[in-house]
């Protein structure tokens, strides 16, 4: 009996010892696991979970995804093929290209068929495609080639060149494979991503990625606002779709940048949701005008102005629907019928979806009082541009180092200057503080301090009365690109 207890005791301390050594691992494994939140790195679990393959996806994405080739009637010097790719596959710098257009430029121009291919992706199953507009935009022939392998010529329904969209249709004989849209405005930056689509004319060619970056802006229209993915897109990618982890086109890929591997851009696909029905139903889109010149406001302008939100009106132009409300420059356009305006492209984007015809309620921001006009929006036909210019008669020289002019008749005149108050700067002292501080010549200075600047005497009479070390505020307009406010230290 005694031999029974003590065994039993042994056993149960070895079961203790056992126990706790488990207990040990147990919190060692915790502690020093990978997957452990720690102070400095807090991640959530689905960070961890990567994509064995994307076979699935590929299998039931990609029937609905198109080949489009086209061709095109040339003259002999003719458009670049890939016209939203910024090189093509010979980059424009190559000397053997250089001295082959340098020795065609001037010879008889002749007319030439040239093919080009791009991608896209089956709507609905009536046969309508999405793609880009310059895949197809002045072709003569457009052929769709399906996955099955089976082509179908293919007719334009609408296009729209500032948001570089058309849409397609094709009269198939049997039932068309569909991709579904999804909703862009949710997606999040690091969300995965796949693109198929035909580079190079390699057809249904899948690559995958990630969401590298949201609202970018790259200087290809009004309507800039792209999806930047690091998913490999090349020539021949245009128009195909971009789709999330759900099989949900959430863009339309359309651009890349010259040299900037891994870097592609697509458009958003709440924006094909917008225009669709118009395209359509009306082979183009209509957009709002409120007839203004917009541009955001950095933080010089917003110091300036006293807000933190909205965009400035730089002009307003005569006859327009804004004029017409009593909508003045240097207003601050802070909603479009309750809707906040954080920046030029929120504005661009909420007129351009309003109703010709249409009234909106537009709330400004003037001299600090916010104030509620009714304006009814118009037809955009073209946007209005700033003149440049400056001259170098009537000069007077601050303290500053910038010197500047009275704007005369003559001045206005050539330089097409209207009836632009102010003074102009017609020279800038190098290594002055002016300089330093990024005054330019052809600036229109129009306030010093809040105090209208009619003429080169008045520039003059308020820089000499701030005090030494205090701020000078110059609110002026520099041609081509707006206001703005420009902060130097007396």
């Amino acid at each position: 009996m005694k031999f029974f207890k003590n065994n039993w005791i042994n056993n149960r301390e070895k079961t203790i010892g056992v126990l706790a050594t488990l207990a040990v691992l147990i919190v060692c494994l915790f502690v020093f696991s990978p997957y452990t939140t720690t102070a400095g790195c807090s991640q959530p679990p689905a960070v961890r979970m990567v994509p064995q393959d994307f076979t699935q996806l590929s299998k039931s994405c990609g029937p609905a995804v198109v080949n489009i080739s086209t061709v095109k009637t040339l003259t002999s010097g003719g458009g670049r093929v890939f016209e939203h790719f910024f090189r093509s596959p010979r980059d424009q710098q190559d000397p053997f290209n250089r001295f082959f257009e340098n020795f065609f430029k001037n010879q008889p121009q002749r007319e030439f068929k040239q093919s080009s291919l791009g991608s896209g992706f089956i709507l609905d199953k009536d046969g309508y495609i999405v793609t880009n507009n310059h895949v197809i935009d002045g072709a003569d022939e457009i052929q769709v080639k399906l996955k099955n392998g089976k082509e179908y010529p293919a007719e334009i329904m609408g296009k729209d060149a500032s948001t570089d969209l058309a849409l397609i249709k094709i009269k198939a004989d049997h039932d068309l494979p569909v991709l579904a849209l999804g909703d862009s405005d949710k997606l999040e930056i690091g969300q995965w991503v796949l693109a198929i689509g035909s580079p190079f004319g390699l057809e249904h060619t899948v690559t995958a990625g990630i969401i590298s970056a949201k609202g970018r802006v790259i200087g290809a229209g009004p309507y800039d606002d792209f999806i930047q993915t690091d998913a490999s897109i090349n020539p021949g990618n245009s128009g195909g779709p971009l789709i999330n982890m759900y099989g949900d086109v959430i863009g339309i890929n359309t651009a890349i940048v010259a040299g900037g591997d891994g870097i592609g851009f697509a458009i958003p696909v709440n924006i094909v949701k917008e225009i669709f029905a118009q395209l359509k139903d009306n082979g183009e889109v209509t957009r709002g005008w409120l007839g203004v010149a917009i541009q955001n406001l950095d933080p010089e302008l917003k110091e300036y102005y006293d807000v933190d939100k909205g965009v400035l009106i730089a002009e307003v132009f005569e006859g327009d629907p804004a004029e017409e409300a009593g909508i003045r420059a240097n207003d601050i356009i802070l909603e479009i019928n309750g809707k906040p305006v954080d920046s030029s492209r929120d504005l661009t984007r909420l007129i351009a979806g309003l109703d010709v015809g249409s009234s909106a309620k537009i709330k400004v921001n003037r001299e600090g009082n916010e104030k509620m006009f009714k304006v009814k929006i118009a037809r955009r036909d073209m946007d209005q541009l700033l003149a440049s210019g400056s001259d170098d008669s009537g000069r007077m020289e601050s303290q500053l180092g910038v010197e500047v002019s009275d704007i005369t008749p003559e001045i206005s005149k050539k330089f097409n200057l209207g009836d632009t108050d102010g003074v102009i700067v017609v020279n800038v002292a190098p290594d002055s503080k002016g300089a330093k501080a990024g005054i330019a010549q052809g600036d229109i200075i129009m306030e010093i301090n809040h105090q209208p600047v009619n003429d080169a005497s008045d520039y003059i009479e308020i820089i000499d009365d701030v005090e030494k070390g205090d701020a000078v505020q110059m609110y002026l307009r520099r041609m081509n690109k707006g206001y703005m406010v420009v902060k130097i230290f007396k």
